[in-house]
């Protein structure tokens, strides 16, 4: 296990600062080297996203709406040692996760750079993780509204919905962070304010199709990605592109790339062969070296840089909320 190098004695309820309300605390020593930017970022839906925070001392905060109830988390680094800090009704389910979270389930030593740029960003970033949130709605829901839309978009619809029908975080979180909405509260949104969030009737009710079986959705966080990602695409209008975005964050699946995406082919295809062009199947000939590995692959030729010039959007941007 990576990670998972070993516990500091750090005893619960150990106050923080003056002023602040103690939580829960729990301390890991990582065996390498961890980078919570990178493990973290993709929990992360746009800078103004309710339910995470990046402080400028270096900490990660993130509201979730656990098995056990709302609660809020802080993880910090410091002298080789991580602390995870929580409080609410799900205090102990976040540090009892947060192995996983900061990546003690990835084992990063079965990937093997086939090529000079995925080995050159590999080097550059030794802290990458694939986290493991143990969460499948908090990665679902987010993923729904980015179909079809740009980020933009997207990113705007979960901050108002979070912030509109989520509950405060719990604890001394900073800024206004909110916990996302439980699954009753989501079917009970009025069909009028998915529209003032500029989300459409097919996201909208895809979601509401997704929440009725929200339980047996969560159930797949004790499957395979595979056979997880067959019972979130029983969900209709959940196809392999929102499967795959889910199980990555969920589960931390290193073999589930995305497909369908508007971008992802035409930068794995310039990064690997100069192909700007390149086309969902271009790209997995192109991962196939890195089976089993390759939305690990994926994740490092993003992080390298290396991105085909831009062209002029080819998605045109709505605001149905305006309408």
């Amino acid at each position: 296990m990576p990670v998972r190098g070993g516990e500091a004695a750090v005893p619960a309820g150990v106050p923080r600062q003056a002023g602040r309300t103690a939580g829960r605390v729990r301390a890991l020593v990582p065996a390498g080297p961890l980078d919570l930017g990178l493990v973290l970022g993709p929990l992360r839906r746009g800078p103004g996203d309710p339910t995470f925070r990046a402080t400028p001392d270096g900490s990660v905060w993130r509201a979730c709406l656990t098995p056990a109830g709302p609660g809020t988390l802080r993880v910090s680094a410091h002298g080789g040692q991580v602390r995870g800090e929580a409080w609410g009704p799900g205090a102990d389910w976040l540090l009892e996760q947060l192995p996983d979270l900061l990546g003690a389930s990835d084992d990063p030593s079965l990937f093997a750079p086939r090529h000079r740029i995925v080995a050159l960003a590999r080097h550059r970033r030794p802290g990458l993780r694939l986290t493991r949130s143990g969460l499948v709605l908090e990665s679902l829901i987010p993923s729904i509204l980015e179909q079809k839309v740009t980020t933009d978009e997207a990113y705007r619809a979960w901050r108002l919905l979070v912030r509109k029908f989520g509950e405060p975080a719990p604890g001394p979180a900073p800024g206004r962070m909110y916990v996302m909405p439980a699954p009753r509260t989501w079917a009970l949104i009025p069909s009028w304010e998915w529209h003032r969030a500029g989300v459409d009737d097919k996201r909208a009710s895809t979601i509401l199709r997704a929440v009725r079986v929200a339980a047996r959705l969560e159930q797949t966080t004790r499957m395979d990605p595979g056979a997880a990602r067959a019972r979130l695409e029983v969900v209709p209008g959940v196809g392999p592109w929102t499967s795959a975005e889910t199980v990555q964050r969920s589960h931390g699946a290193p073999d589930e790339v995305t497909v369908g995406d508007l971008h992802l082919p035409g930068i794995v295809g310039w990064a690997l062969a100069g192909d700007r062009d390149a086309d969902d199947s271009v790209m997995l000939s192109l991962l196939e070296p890195y089976a089993g590995q390759r939305h690990r692959a994926a994740r490092l030729i993003l992080l390298s840089g290396r991105v085909p010039p831009r062209r002029a959007p080819r998605m045109p941007r709505g605001d149905i909320g305006r309408l």
